[in-house]
């Protein structure tokens, strides 16, 4: 099946739409199709849309596509409201499951790695930005936001010039004040930062240096860290 096939299967009604639009298709996800569009002329952004799921029952599909990008919205702006660099809110239309949102122009953090840092540089250049999202991720905890997907690829910079990791794609996040979900965000990032650094140990200190830095009462959540990163250790080991 080509891309364009699964695509019209997806989508539905959405796939017309994109036709006829010309909207570009960046990213095409189990849960959601991610489009760049105008939100007025001259303005680009980002249109995050859950195409309906035929396997299910038509009113639970949209009760559940309502729920999810309602919370999803909520997680945007409880972001904003305490510091958390994220894409601006422009607009919301649960019913069908869309959100219209600040198009952000730069590279993932986890292709500005691969693509502008020698393996020589990593250190001495990437400290000060594992101290940056560290500090963002604190940020999140302490107002018990939890992403959900925590990785390299969801966190993207306005340019390379600024060097400012915005975080993206809060729709796996939710509102939770366990230390067990907030301990597992930071396992799944520093699995992520893993499996795009050869050497991420070091790197991944600063992250957790900057995290107990900004929240002081995170102790609990990193013991948890700590068990959950046993557990995950202990699950490789076995296969």
């Amino acid at each position: 099946m080509t891309d364009k096939q699964d695509l019209r299967k997806q989508c539905g009604q959405l796939y017309h739409e994109i036709e006829e639009k010309g909207w570009k298709v960046v990213k095409q996800g189990a849960e959601a199709i991610t489009i760049i569009t105008e939100f007025y002329p001259g303005e680009p952004c980002i249109l995050k849309s859950r195409p309906e799921k035929r396997w299910r029952h038509p009113i639970l599909d949209q009760k559940l596509t309502r729920k999810r990008c309602l919370i999803e919205a909520r997680l945007l702006a409880k972001c904003h409201a305490v510091g958390v660099n994220c894409p601006l809110l422009y607009f919301l239309e649960p019913n069908r499951g869309q959100i219209f949102m600040e198009y952000i122009g730069g590279p993932s953090v986890r292709d500005y790695i691969k693509e502008f840092v020698s393996e020589e540089e990593y250190e001495t250049s990437l400290a000060p930005l594992m101290k940056i999202i560290g500090s963002e991720v604190a940020k999140m905890h302490m107002n018990d936001i939890v992403h959900g997907d925590l990785t390299t690829s969801n966190m993207m910079f306005r340019s390379v010039e600024t060097l400012e990791p915005v975080f993206i794609d809060f729709g796996l996040g939710s509102v939770s004040e366990s230390e067990e979900d907030k301990a597992v965000d930071l396992y799944v990032l520093e699995r992520a930062i893993a499996s795009t650094l050869p050497d991420s140990a070091a790197l991944f200190h600063y992250v957790l240096e900057a995290y107990a830095k900004t929240w002081k009462q995170c102790k609990p959540t990193l013991r948890r860290y700590d068990e959950v990163r046993q557990r995950g250790r202990k699950r490789t080991m076995v296969g």
